[in-house]
């Protein structure tokens, strides 16, 4: 089975259960949004709402792809940057439970948090402060961390450290690993196409993006968005929701269907699929099984509350795996 390394922001969930909408309004946060606040705002978050129910759990999305891989059985590693804290112990505890290889720089700055505010009719208000999240440095990477492993998989988050990103690829290509890239959220496409570009002309492999990230990366509707993805990788991914995926290798085009689900929470389908996707790319899968796999595992995402899926969904899950 081939090994898989993936990189990417080491953040922390804090998901309060808040009784209405006034905390929203109080704190300035746009119901439903995800904002980026700075480590004064987000303790003042924590702080207004520590009186309501509330749970940690790890997050970030190159760590929950590489957690369902783990999860799945598959040989694993993950390079990121924690806090010297109890968020930093929790999210290094949940990889290396799920039997993941952890290569964190754990650092004075506190671990990055994603504070999820949930009101009563389900809805997710995000207020994300990155911390230490962001302090991982191309001068923190080195060959060593790369030679065990086949697959190198990056979030397009990291796009913002492009030093960094750069280093990955050149050192995973020194090791001979192919490199894949998720493209993270079609705002960051637009706001760093260039970088992007530049990333995927000279270093990616393996391609996953949703049709809007498709769109903001080739400027085309998303049909032709995935003909023209196809031309510039090895393998493209293109998520289309609830119609499933499309998925072009070797200049065939497979076209995956979405699993009928009820959907509580689209948080973590994207990662997962891409944790199933892999596991079937490690395992030596043809294309059109290895997105079989993703769309299982995004559709058992999709049913929770959350972007992990509990422990004790993991084994019908891998017995599904093996039917196909």
């Amino acid at each position: 089975m081939k090994k898989i390394l993936g990189i990417g922001n080491a953040l922390v969930d804090v998901v309060t259960f808040i009784n209405n909408d006034e905390p929203l309004q109080k704190l300035s946060l746009p119901k439903g949004s995800m904002q980026l606040v700075d480590g004064t705002r987000s303790e003042k978050i924590k702080k207004e709402t520590q009186l309501f129910p509330r749970v940690l759990t790890s997050g970030g999305s190159a760590a929950n792809t590489i957690h369902g891989l783990g999860m799945l059985g598959a040989m694993a590693g993950f390079v990121g940057s924690t806090g010297e804290d109890e968020a930093g112990n929790i999210f290094e505890n949940d990889l290396k439970k799920a039997g993941v290889n952890t290569y964190l720089k754990r650092c004075k700055t506190p671990t990055g948090t994603a504070i999820a505010l949930v009101t009563p009719d389900g809805e997710r208000t995000f207020g994300t402060h990155l911390g230490a999240a962001v302090e991982i440095s191309a001068e923190d990477l080195h060959p060593g961390l790369f030679e065990d492993y086949d697959i190198l998989y990056l979030e397009g988050y990291l796009i913002y450290n492009m030093p960094l990103v750069i280093k990955a690829c050149t050192l995973a290509r020194e090791n001979g690993m192919a490199v894949a890239l998720d493209l993270a959220s079609y705002n960051v496409v637009r706001e760093n196409l260039g970088n992007f570009k530049t990333i995927v002309k000279e270093f990616t492999d393996i391609l996953f993006a949703n049709e809007l990230e498709a769109e903001a990366f080739t400027g085309e509707k998303p049909e032709k968005a995935f003909l023209s993805l196809s031309g510039m990788c090895d393998t493209v991914v293109v998520k289309t929701g609830e119609k499933g995926s499309l998925v072009s290798q070797d200049n065939k085009i497979y076209s995956i269907k979405a699993f009928p689900v009820n959907c509580i929470d689209t948080t973590g389908a994207g990662d997962l699929y891409a944790s199933g996707f892999l596991y079937g790319l490690a395992l030596g899968k043809d294309p059109a099984t290895c997105g079989i796999y993703g769309a299982m595992l995004a559709s058992s995402v999709i049913e929770i509350t959350g972007a992990r899926i509990p422990e004790s969904a993991w084994p019908a899950i891998k017995e599904s795996i093996k039917s196909v």
